[in-house]
């Protein structure tokens, strides 16, 4: 049976490029048939990845068959998988969060977590000596993937690991990772096709902090006034998509990568008791900006309170 190789729902960059890199890796390597798919859309910075490298898009799944066996990349979180997840054959999970919990397997399994900034990393890091056979195009991804979750390096997540691998597969590729970098950000940056409900899913994962449900939404852009000048459309949006998601609010995080600070929408008293008691903001209005704040897994989600 063929191995199917995912990462997260709402597939970025990394949820997107680091199934790719492993299921080459299970089919050429390891000799174990594997199929990269996704669990949704991918957004437009993974499109532009698969365009500028030529990679087929995997298919996208609405589920998984009970007993299929799997690759877990980029997430060990269930909220972010197919609601079966425990009933399929887990095998491996690769990622680079903190452990959640809540997945069972058949059996003992291989799990590789480390404290870097993005999977492909990690698997770089696995498939050691192999990687002098990734054809081109899947080290692209890889690249790729390290610079889009490390915002070119600029990121509080990003370790000496994720540099120094990025750096040593640009100069494999022959690619100026500056220039690269500018055309992911632009890439990503270009929200203009995508409603408000779509942007508030976009990039987001589900939390509960001190009993409130929060869907935590960041769109990271060279461009946030793209974003911003949709504010009130986009919070309006936001009782309607916490609802539909079963959350009790929408927290939007707009990250400006060139200027390294974030804006939250404040729509409401909850959300401007969250900037306070997080963040020590003081809010006067319906956003506020919050300087040095880039990263939603290493200094938004640990400080959350309500």
């Amino acid at each position: 049976m063929t191995t199917l190789v995912f990462g997260h729902k709402s597939p970025d960059t990394d949820s997107t490029g680091s199934p790719i890199i492993w299921a080459w890796y299970l089919n050429q390597i390891k000799g174990v048939e594997a199929k990269p798919v996704l669990l949704g859309e991918p957004n437009t910075e993974a499109l532009f990845m698969l365009e500028r490298w030529n990679l087929d898009k995997p298919e996208i799944v609405d589920g998984v068959a009970d007993g299929t066996p799997v690759v877990i990349v980029d997430t060990n979180n269930p909220a972010e998988l197919p609601d079966n997840i425990n009933d399929t054959d887990i095998i491996q999970i690769i990622d680079h969060h903190k452990l959640v919990g809540g997945l069972e397997t058949k059996g003992p399994i291989d799990i590789r977590i480390e404290p870097l900034a993005c999977t492909a990393t990690i698997m770089w890091k696995m498939i050691g000596k192999q990687m002098a056979q990734m054809p081109e195009a899947v080290k692209g991804a890889m690249l790729s993937c390290i610079l889009s979750d490390t915002l070119e390096f600029r990121s509080p997540t990003t370790t000496q690991e994720d540099e120094a691998i990025a750096h040593d597969l640009a100069k494999d590729l022959g690619i100026d990772i500056g220039a690269y970098a500018a055309e992911l950000f632009a890439a990503k940056s270009d929200v203009s096709s995508f409603s408000e409900a779509e942007l508030l899913r976009m990039d987001s994962k589900e939390y509960e902090v001190d009993g409130k449900q929060f869907r935590v939404s960041v769109l990271e852009t060279t461009s946030p006034a793209q974003v911003l000048d949709r504010k009130d459309a986009l919070m309006a949006a936001m009782p309607g998509v916490a609802s539909d998601d079963g959350a009790d609010q929408v927290l939007l995080f707009v990250v400006d990568i060139l200027n390294e600070e974030a804006t939250l929408l404040v729509p409401n008293d909850l959300v401007k008791t969250v900037a306070e008691k997080s963040f020590g903001a003081e809010v006067s209005g319906d956003t506020v900006v919050l300087p040095g704040i880039m990263s939603r897994k290493k200094q938004i989600i640990p400080n959350l309170k309500v």
